[in-house]
């Protein structure tokens, strides 16, 4: 008899670490999918307001965020709307992410003329950290744009680096279907080093380069003004 509730209480505490492991990782996927997610900037096109290295978390929830494992999505709390730096699926390629600004939404008219951004014939400010790499005022619809009028449904994004960035200019307003979640803060930020060694997995002296040069240049590697800042 002793034996059998030793058995029994052991398959008790195992299955309670199974249901308490399984219900973890529900909650995981349901706050990664429909709440909350972390993004790593890649590109200088959002550049001087967000860096490449920049790791950020996006609110997913806001614009309607979509159901785990099932076709459905929540209802949004708002909308994206000028200014509002969002993350979204690229067109041209959905399995890839792309963070912009949204500057106009349905039925707004956009306008560029000589780089200078006009929404409903009225001037828009440049991002207080945005800027241009180029001086030149060139033909094409990176310097002169529209104007256009953004169809029922899409909203129109740009980069902050103005002169460097592939957005609604070059490829066309966004579905917004294709929006997943409001950028919201910068929780890490790591300056990029050309010199830091590469490493490959099955290399383990290439691991351990790696590892030691980040260790030892961790403090000048880290943008440690940005951390925590709220993305703007």
């Amino acid at each position: 008899m002793m034996g059998k509730r030793k058995t029994q209480n052991r398959k008790s505490i195992l299955r309670e670490y199974v249901e308490s492991f399984a219900i973890a990782l529900v909650l995981a996927l349901i706050v990664k999918c429909s709440v909350v997610e972390a993004y790593k900037i890649p590109s200088s096109s959002m550049e001087d307001t967000l860096l490449v290295g920049d790791f950020l978390l996006a609110n997913k929830f806001i614009y309607g965020s979509k159901v785990p494992l099932i076709p459905a999505h929540l209802p949004a709390l708002a909308e994206p709307k000028p200014g509002d730096i969002v993350i979204f699926k690229y067109p041209l390629n959905p399995k890839v992410n792309y963070i912009k600004r949204c500057v106009a939404t349905e039925g707004q008219i956009v306008e560029i003329k000589n780089k200078v951004l006009y929404v409903d014939g009225k001037k828009v400010s440049d991002p207080a950290n945005g800027k241009y790499t180029d001086p030149r005022v060139r033909d094409g619809n990176r310097d002169n744009y529209g104007p256009y009028r953004v169809p029922k449904g899409y909203i129109f994004m740009m980069g902050d680096n103005r002169d460097n960035s592939s957005d609604s200019r070059f490829w066309g307003p966004l579905d917004r279907s294709l929006v997943l979640g409001k950028a919201m803060i910068i929780h890490w930020s790591w300056k990029p080093d050309p010199n830091s060694p590469g490493f490959v997995w099955y290399n383990p002296i290439s691991i351990l380069e790696w590892t030691g040069y980040n260790i030892i240049h961790f403090p000048w590697r880290v943008r440690w003004n940005r951390v925590g800042d709220i993305i703007r």
